[in-house]
């Protein structure tokens, strides 16, 4: 690829889940020679294999992928780790000779690279034990008097980031979007890449890929991680699919049942990832639902200017 100063930029692959990421990064990196940087916040976790849609060794076809399978299904990961994980991965990738590609859909992950991360006070367990004990309806009304911003931002019924907003308000004084707004991204050149769907392809897809969950055996991956220790304290559990897929397990739920209410949840979750998102403006859209990956990869080549199209091994 041409060169950029005295290193290669990063690639960025972003968007809602079910657009494509996977397939654009890995045709991307074998025109680049790039590795990929998985941004996806749950592929992180070992186990969470079929619930998340995470890509197979055949997928990943021959691109060397880091930071899948790389946190217990027990353990936590944060915006924090994921940083600090991208800032060694860098230097490895480029001392390969090779770039690296970023992709993945998690908001939080890749605003600690995109936009910067506030590295907040330490948790207070007597605090934090304080606010979990109230009502989540009450902790949202907390939070939209003292900051209106992170409380448009957080999903109403995201207890574990209202409870944290409320816990750095309650320490600093201070909003915890106005810490945000002060933080600084990572000092790299960026080039990044948008997907997207029509509505109603998008829906088709998402509902696809839970269909393709049942049938590749969702439930009894549910059924064998409980037993390594998925539960509900941990964070892996709050997984879209997880709880539902226990819920059949537990006879609450049919299968049916079980497509519908996730394809749903997993529409509500593709909605609030687009409009996070539609904020950065250096983003190269491009519309998924006509667009073939190889006509997705000439394009952001061109855009970039890296190499000319289809110029090293482009497929169809």
């Amino acid at each position: 690829m041409a060169p950029v100063g005295d290193r290669a930029p990063v690639l960025v692959v972003l968007g809602p889940t079910a657009t494509g990421k996977t397939a654009l990064a890995v045709e991307l990196a074998h025109r680049v020679d790039g590795e990929v940087i998985s941004a996806d916040s749950r592929a992180f976790f070992r186990g969470l294999d079929i619930v998340t849609d995470k890509p197979s060794l055949e997928e990943q076809d021959g691109v060397p992928h880091h930071l899948i399978d790389c946190v217990p299904i027990d353990g936590t990961y944060d915006a924090m780790a994921f940083r600090a994980d991208v800032v060694r991965l860098l230097p490895e990738i480029r001392a390969r000779g090779r770039v690296p590609i970023v992709a993945g859909g998690g908001t939080l992950y890749l605003g600690a690279i995109l936009r910067g991360i506030f590295d907040g006070p330490a948790k207070d367990p007597a605090l934090r034990a304080e606010l979990d004990a109230q009502p989540l309806a009450a902790l949202g009304e907390e939070l939209s008097r003292v900051d209106p911003d992170a409380a448009a931002r957080i999903h109403p019924n995201d207890r574990l980031r209202i409870v944290r907003a409320l816990e750095v308000f309650r320490s600093t004084g201070r909003a915890i979007s106005c810490w945000h707004a002060e933080a600084e991204p990572l000092p790299e050149r960026f080039l990044v890449a948008g997907l997207s769907r029509t509505r109603d392809d998008h829906r088709h897809a998402i509902e696809a890929r839970v269909r393709r969950m049942v049938e590749r055996g969702v439930f009894a991956e549910m059924a064998a991680l409980a037993k390594a220790g998925l539960s509900p304290d941990v964070q892996a559990y709050r997984t879209v699919g997880v709880a539902e897929a226990f819920e059949v397990l537990d006879g609450r739920l049919s299968e049916a049942e079980f497509v519908e209410t996730v394809a749903q949840r997993t529409w509500q979750l593709a909605r609030r990832q687009m409009a996070w998102f539609r904020r950065d403006r250096d983003v190269r859209w491009i519309d998924r639902t006509e667009a073939t990956t190889r006509r997705a990869a000439d394009d952001l080549l061109t855009h970039w200017k890296l190499v000319p199209p289809g110029a090293r091994g482009g497929r169809a």
